[in-house]
C-alpha cells in the first residue's frame, strides 16, 4: 500500500504504474495542490520506495502553471528504451477551466523533460492564421518559448477539437473537459484517449473517451469519439486493452464512484455491457492498468470521503484481472500478498463468541466445521487474537437464515469488523461496531457501513470465500471475484471467524494462515 505520511495534510492522488526490468514505477498526483507528479518505485508491488518527483508545474506564464492532473507513462513506440509521460496541465490565465494534454520524455523513467510547447490546429496544419489563432490562446509568456512549427515533431499542449468535442469556456458548462490521457498502441497504430464531452447532448450526458490517433510521431489527429453512451457527465481515467481478442474499455465515474468497463470486438464498436460491468465497488476510484511478468494489474486510489477524494486516499494493493469463461472481466486478489504467508492456525479450534443461550453448536466432522443456530445470532471464533491474515473456505448454507463472517473482534466488547453475507443474493457488505465512551448517550452505540459489493453465482449455497486483513486494507473475494475492497483503521487486532443466525453453515477447504504486516518503504531499494 501506498500513502502519504498521517500527519501530512497531502494526500495520495490519481496513480499509473509502469512495469520495467523487474520494478514497479509508481506515478501519483499529491492533492490537494496538484503541484507536482510524485514518482515511487517497487520490487513486489507492496512495499514502496519514494524517489526524486518526475514532474513539477510550469513556470508563470506556462500553459500547465497551475496544477497537473492525470498522467499515463508508456514507451515510446519510435524511440527504443525511452518514454513518454502524457499528462493533464491547467493553467492561471484560464482559472483551471481549460483542461489541456501535454507530454515530457524520459530515458530512464526517472529523469523527465517537457515537450516545447508547439501549436499545429488538430489537423497538423501549418497555416499561418491557424498558427495565429492558435497563439492567441496561449497563456502569457509561452510566446518567447514556441519552437519553429514547421520544424517541430510535436504538437502540444492538445485542446479538444470542437468539430466533436466541447471546446470553451464560453460554453454553457464554463468548463472543458480534455484530461486523464491513455496511450494505447495496437499493431501499428497509436491512439491517445482523454475523458471529454461530446459537443451536443444533454449537458450533463456528455461525457465521452476522447481519440486521437497518432498519424507521425508525436503528431495526433482528433477523431470522433471511441465511446459516448450518453448517459454520464464524465468519463474520468480511461484505460484501454486487448485480452483474448477482445478490447477493454476501462473509466471511472463520479455518480457513483466505481471503476466500471465496457468491451467490443473492433475498436469501430460498438461498445457493450455485460450484465455486470462493476470492477471494484464504491470507494475506489481513477483505475489504471500495467502490464508485468504475469499479465494485467488494475490499480487505483481508495477514499472513504467519495464526495471529496481529496484528503486520506491510500493506494491499496493491485488487483489481477482476467477474464471468465464467458469473457466478463474480473478484479480477483494480487497474488503478491499471498506470498507474504508467514505461518498458518489450526482453524477448527474456534469457540462460540458468546455464551450459549440457545440450540447452538459447532461441529467438526472430517476436517469440515459446521456451524448451527437455529433461532439467534452465534459466531464461531479462532482462539487467537491476530491482526494480519488470509482466510478461505467453502461456505455452504442450509435453510434461509443469514450468515457471515467476522474479524479483528474485542472478545471483551465485541467491537470489530462484521461481514454479512447473503448467498441467494449475492450482496456482501462490511460494517464497523464499536463502543463509544460511557456517558455518551445514544453516541456510545457507534455503527458504520464502509463498503458493499455484489456477485451472482449459479449455485449461490456453495460458494468460495476469501478474507484478507492487510494492515488498513480489507478485502473480499467470493469464488475469486474481489466483491469488496476498501482500507479502514478502525480495528487491527482481534478474533476472526464465521457467524450464523437461524442457519446451518458448513465451511470447508478452511484455511487461516498470518501475514507480514506491510511496510510503507523499503529501503534496500535503489534510487534509480
Amino acid at each position: 500500500m501506498f500513502f502519504e505520511s498521517a500527519w501530512s495534510r497531502k494526500s495520495i492522488g490519481d496513480v499509473d504504474v509502469v512495469f520495467h526490468d523487474g520494478l514497479y514505477h509508481l506515478f501519483h498526483l499529491v492533492l490537494p495542490n496538484h503541484d507536482f507528479v510524485a514518482h515511487a518505485i517497487s520490487d513486489n508491488a507492496l512495499n514502496w520506495r519514494r524517489v526524486d518527483n518526475a514532474l513539477f508545474i510550469g513556470h508563470p506564464g506556462s500553459w500547465d502553471d497551475l496544477m497537473l492532473w492525470t498522467m499515463h507513462v508508456s514507451q515510446d513506440p519510435y524511440r527504443e528504451g525511452k518514454w513518454r509521460m502524457f499528462y493533464t496541465g491547467l493553467s492561471r490565465r484560464d482559472q483551471g477551466l481549460m483542461q489541456r494534454v501535454g507530454m515530457a520524455t524520459s530515458d530512464d523513467l526517472f529523469t523527465w523533460r517537457k515537450s516545447p510547447v508547439n501549436w499545429k490546429d488538430r489537423r497538423g496544419s501549418t497555416d499561418p492564421e491557424l498558427v495565429k489563432e492558435a497563439r492567441k490562446r496561449l497563456p502569457r509568456g509561452i510566446s518567447d518559448s514556441i519552437q519553429s512549427i514547421q520544424d517541430s515533431t510535436s504538437c502540444f499542449p492538445l485542446e479538444p477539437d470542437p468539430k466533436y468535442y466541447e471546446a470553451s469556456i464560453e460554453e454553457a458548462r464554463g468548463w472543458v473537459s480534455f484530461r486523464d490521457p491513455f496511450y494505447f498502441r495496437d499493431a501499428d497504430n497509436g491512439w491517445l484517449l482523454a475523458a471529454a464531452r461530446t459537443n451536443d447532448g444533454p449537458l450533463v450526458r456528455r461525457g465521452c473517451v476522447a481519440a486521437m490517433k497518432e498519424t507521425e510521431p508525436n503528431i495526433f489527429t482528433a477523431q470522433p469519439p471511441l465511446h459516448a453512451p450518453q448517459i454520464y457527465d464524465d468519463i474520468e481515467v480511461p484505460n484501454l486493452f486487448r485480452e483474448s481478442g477482445e478490447f477493454y474499455l476501462i473509466g471511472s465515474l463520479r455518480e457513483d464512484a466505481k471503476i466500471r468497463y465496457w468491451h467490443c470486438d473492433d475498436l469501430s464498436g460498438p461498445w457493450r455491457n455485460y450484465h455486470d460491468n462493476v470492477l471494484l465497488p464504491k470507494g475506489n476510484y481513477a483505475g489504471r492498468i500495467c502490464q508485468d511478468d504475469n499479465g494485467t494489474l488494475l490499480w487505483n486510489f481508495f477514499t472513504d470521503t467519495v464526495a471529496d477524494r481529496t484528503s486520506n486516499n491510500i493506494m491499496p494493493p493491485p488487483k489481477r484481472l482476467r477474464c471468465n469463461r464467458d469473457g466478463l472481466l474480473r478484479a480477483t486478489t494480487f497474488e503478491g500478498i499471498l506470498q507474504r504467508v508467514k505461518g498458518k492456525l489450526d482453524c477448527l479450534r474456534v469457540r462460540p463468541l458468546k455464551p450459549q443461550a440457545g440450540p447452538e453448536r459447532s461441529l467438526i466432522q472430517s476436517a469440515q466445521l459446521r456451524m448451527i443456530s437455529e433461532a439467534g445470532f452465534q459466531a464461531y471464533v479462532h482462539e487467537e487474537e491476530i491482526d494480519d491474515f488470509v482466510l478461505s473456505a467453502t461456505m455452504m448454507m442450509q435453510g434461509f437464515g443469514k450468515c457471515g463472517l467476522i474479524f479483528r473482534v474485542d472478545p471483551q466488547t465485541h467491537d470489530g469488523y462484521y461481514v454479512s453475507l447473503d448467498l441467494m443474493k449475492g450482496i456482501a457488505q462490511v460494517r464497523a461496531w464499536g463502543t463509544g465512551p460511557l456517558g455518551s448517550g445514544e453516541e456510545m452505540m457507534q455503527f458504520r457501513s464502509l463498503q458493499s459489493g455484489n456477485w451472482y453465482d449459479e449455485d449461490p449455497r456453495n460458494v468460495e470465500i476469501r478474507l484478507l486483513a492487510f494492515g488498513s486494507y480489507l478485502e473480499l473475494s467470493v469464488n475469486e471475484r474481489v466483491v469488496l475492497s476498501l482500507a479502514d483503521d478502525t480495528f487491527a487486532h482481534g478474533l476472526v471467524g464465521f457467524y450464523v443466525e437461524t442457519a446451518d453453515l458448513l465451511a470447508k477447504n478452511l484455511s487461516l494462515e498470518l501475514l507480514e504486516s506491510p511496510t510503507q518503504s523499503d529501503d534496500h531499494l535503489a534510487n534509480g
